[in-house]
């Protein structure tokens, strides 16, 4: 195997943002190789959310039609009382001066990451995506970035090249490599996420597509993708984790949100911890992270996948800028850019999503929905809310960091 150019970016992380940088690197004729430690696109339970900007984003590319066929087009959400079947309701039309894409929408993250593949392979010849060649040494010095790769035949290659992005998730191994500080916390409860193809639609009129919902035994969500929902719950109180998980909790959990007579069909169920938690620097010599690699948030809301994709544009901007001729402190730019808009509105804001979802006092949770009511029934507040939470004003602020 050729070990490339010298002047390559190697990316290691094959994943939504290691390959929309490579899909932008390539398009600006910058050579790529991209490393990724698993055989193919996992289909693990994971994103399902994309936000309007990154939809713009991603339509610069033709990348965006082929995700709306593939999923489904989210014009609002909601926030529910489940009992009482009182919601405030979110209409993103209301935005509809503001982007192309007044809506979330909903599908899973591989379906983007097969999309972007498809796109690399049939026009971007010169990108070379490794799969099945996970990272296991980094090093660098004042000219060059090196990475060891493990070969399927399990022999090692060294690649050298000019910049490194460490796209490669919340447990990073370059990260991890750099001895980086990865400060924030656990949070202590345990999301348990089960998939059925259950049409909770035929049978809750009222229900959106992103449904977050109190109940008198905790709180769900409930996430229709096509063909099937996604259904985020949690341990009741005295349950613990290995009983939560059982089929049998799943079953009470799911006969909760609506009763009925058979039991439910359930396809996949994942447990995971809620973390909150961002890395001390992005940029590293000539060593740079993105996305899960330099942050990891709670999930509500749907803001840390589109979040990476906004970090490996704003970053691929950079690199276009140096390999044009430009000093490379523009990567001191894309931290500034970058981390202070996750820590503001992509941490802080999935923060104040959970906590809102964790809200047991009943008082609190009806004083919360009006709140929320009132917001989304006026359209000035409601635009005003939406642009904070469809993350269009995180990214108008980080344009405006020199």
């Amino acid at each position: 195997m050729s070990t490339g150019t010298p002047e390559q970016v190697i990316i290691v992380g094959g994943g939504p943002v290691g390959l929309v940088a490579a899909m932008r690197l390539g398009h600006y004729g910058i050579p790529v190789v991209v490393v990724e430690a698993e055989e193919q696109v996992s289909r693990a339970l994971k994103a399902s959310t994309f936000h309007p900007p990154t939809l713009e984003m991603l339509d610069e590319y033709g990348i965006t039609p082929g995700l709306i066929e593939a999923g489904l087009v989210a014009p609002t959400w909601q926030v529910r009382m489940h009992e009482t079947g009182e919601f405030a309701e979110f209409d993103l039309s209301v935005l509809k001066d503001e982007t192309p894409h007044p809506y979330r929408l909903q599908t899973e993250q591989w379906k983007l990451s097969e999309l972007l593949l498809a796109h690399i392979r049939e026009k971007l010849p010169a990108v070379r995506v490794l799969m099945g060649h996970p990272c296991v040494e980094v090093s660098q010095d004042a000219d060059s970035v090196r990475v060891t790769v493990e070969r399927p035949g399990g022999e090692r290659q060294e690649l050298t090249g000019r910049y490194l992005i460490a796209a490669d998730g919340a447990r990073s191994m370059v990260r991890a490599a750099l001895d980086l500080s990865f400060e924030g916390l656990t949070f202590p409860e345990t999301t348990v996420l089960a998939t059925t193809r259950f049409p909770f639609h035929e049978h809750i009129p009222t229900l959106s597509y992103i449904n977050y919902c109190w109940a008198s035994t905790g709180t769900f969500s409930l996430l229709r993708l096509p063909g099937l929902w996604r259904v985020s719950l949690y341990p009741w109180e005295g349950e613990s984790i290995d009983d939560a998980l059982q089929p049998e909790s799943i079953q009470k959990k799911l006969q909760h949100v609506l009763p009925r007579e058979q039991a439910y069909e359930v396809m996949e169920i994942r447990p995971y911890r809620i973390h909150q938690r961002v890395v001390n620097t992005y940029v590293n010599g000539r060593i740079v992270l993105a996305g899960d690699a330099a942050h990891i948030n709670s999930p509500s809301g749907g803001m840390g996948m589109n979040g990476g994709i906004h970090d490996a544009f704003n970053l691929t901007d950079k690199l276009r800028r140096i390999y044009a001729g430009e000093s490379d402190a523009l990567l001191g730019q894309y931290e500034r850019q970058r981390r202070p808009i996750a820590i503001k509105h992509v941490l802080q804001q999935s923060g104040r999503n959970r906590a809102r979802m964790q809200e047991r006092g009943e008082a609190q949770r009806r004083a919360t929905l009006e709140d929320l009511k009132r917001k989304a029934d006026d359209p000035r507040l409601a635009r005003e809310y939406l642009l904070e939470t469809s993350m269009i004003l995180s990214l108008r602020e980080a344009a405006a960091i020199g």
